[in-house]
C-alpha cells in the first residue's frame, strides 16, 4: 500500500516526464525531502526502489542529482530506464558569480551564482542570502531567471569564493539548531547545496577584500593604529555597517576592549568617518559618528567601563598601578 509521500512523488513526477525540464525536477527533488528525518528518508527510498515505475526511477534520479553522496547508487539504475533529458540533471557549468548587500547596511548580504546546462539550455541564478547579524548564517534560497540579477547592486566577484561562501555559510546553518530561516529556505537548501558544489575549487574560508580596499585613511597621526583596531572589530563581516553598529564600536565595544594611545583616540573618529564613507556614505550612518564620536574620548578615559581581558592586559602593560 502507497504512502502518502509515494503517491504524492508519483503524481508529481507523471507531470515532470511530461516537461522534461531537469531544473524544474532538481528543484522538485529538492522540495521533497525537506522535512524529512534519515529513517523517513530511507524508507521513502525503498518505497522508490521497490515501486519499479518510471515515475519512481525519475524520482531517484532527480535525488541522486541534487544529492549524490546520499544517493548514487539507485539514482545511477534509474538513469538507465529513463528519457535523455534526464541525463543532464546536476550536469551545469557556471558562468558567473557576485555578491553583495541586500539591504542598505548590509545586515543581510546575497551571494548569487549563474548556471546554465551543457547543453545551453535553462539557465538559471542562484541567490543565498547570508545573515550577518547572526555569525554568517544562510537563511534564504532562491532561484531565478538570470535577469533577476538587473534589479540587485551586486559586484561580479569570482565563483570560486562565492561558492565557498556559500557553502561556509550552509555549513553553519546546518550547526546552528533552530537557526531562523526563512520558510522558502529547507526547500531549496539541497538544491543550493548541490549548485555550490559543482563550482570547482571553492574557497574555504571565504575571504573578503573590503578592508584590504579600503585605501582612504586619513593622514592624521595615529590614524593606522585606529584603524587596525576597527578592522578587528569588523572581523569578517565588513559589509555590515549599520548606525547601530557605528554605536556599538564607538560607545562600547571600543571602551570595553580596546587598548588605544591618545593619538589614535584623537584620530578614530575621522577614521570612522573615512570607513562610513567608503561603505557607502548612508546618512544615518554618518550622523551616528557625529553623534557619538564626541563622547569618545571621555568613554575611554572610564576606566568602569573596561571589560575584564582590557583591565588585565592594562595590569600587564603597567604593573606597578595594579599595586
Amino acid at each position: 500500500m502507497s504512502t502518502p509521500a509515494l503517491t504524492t512523488a508519483i503524481t508529481q513526477a507523471r507531470d515532470l516526464l511530461r516537461w522534461r525540464s531537469p531544473l524544474r525536477t532538481e528543484l522538485w527533488a529538492s522540495r521533497l525531502t525537506c522535512g524529512l528525518e534519515p529513517a523517513e528518508a530511507r524508507r521513502f527510498v525503498q518505497e522508490l526502489v521497490e515501486a519499479g515505475t518510471p515515475e519512481t526511477r525519475l524520482t531517484l534520479a532527480a535525488l541522486a542529482a541534487i544529492a549524490p553522496g546520499r544517493y548514487a547508487a539507485h539514482g545511477e539504475q534509474a538513469r538507465d530506464a529513463l528519457p535523455g533529458w534526464v541525463e543532464r540533471m546536476g550536469q551545469v557549468d557556471c558562468h558567473g558569480a557576485w555578491y553583495g548587500r541586500a539591504d542598505r547596511h548590509g545586515q543581510q548580504t546575497l551571494a548569487a551564482l549563474s548556471f546554465r546546462y551543457r547543453n545551453g539550455k535553462e539557465p538559471h541564478l542562484l541567490i543565498v542570502a547570508v545573515d550577518q547579524v547572526n555569525g554568517g548564517l544562510a537563511v534564504d534560497a532562491l532561484v531565478e531567471e538570470p535577469k533577476f540579477l538587473d534589479d540587485l547592486s551586486l559586484e561580479a566577484a569570482e565563483p570560486r569564493v562565492v561558492a565557498g561562501r556559500i557553502l561556509d555559510a550552509l555549513e553553519l546553518t546546518d550547526r546552528v539548531m533552530g537557526a531562523a530561516v526563512a520558510d522558502t529556505f529547507p526547500e531549496v537548501r539541497l538544491f543550493a547545496l548541490a549548485r555550490a558544489l559543482t563550482v570547482p575549487d571553492p574557497v574555504r574560508p571565504a575571504p573578503d577584500d573590503t578592508l584590504s580596499r579600503f585605501h582612504d585613511l586619513p593622514a592624521a597621526k595615529g590614524a593606522e593604529e585606529a584603524f587596525a583596531k576597527l578592522a578587528e572589530f569588523i572581523g569578517d563581516r565588513p559589509l555590515w555597517w549599520s548606525p547601530g553598529r557605528v554605536s556599538q564600536f564607538l560607545t562600547s565595544w571600543l571602551p570595553r576592549e580596546a587598548i588605544l594611545s591618545p593619538d589614535a583616540i584623537s584620530a578614530m573618529p575621522d577614521v570612522v568617518r573615512a570607513w562610513s564613507r567608503f561603505a557607502g556614505a548612508d546618512p544615518e550612518v554618518l550622523r551616528r559618528v557625529e553623534a557619538d564620536a564626541p563622547r569618545l574620548a571621555a568613554l575611554m578615559a572610564d576606566e568602569s567601563l573596561a571589560g575584564f581581558g582590557k583591565r588585565l592586559a592594562q595590569s600587564r602593560l603597567h604593573p606597578q598601578d595594579a599595586d
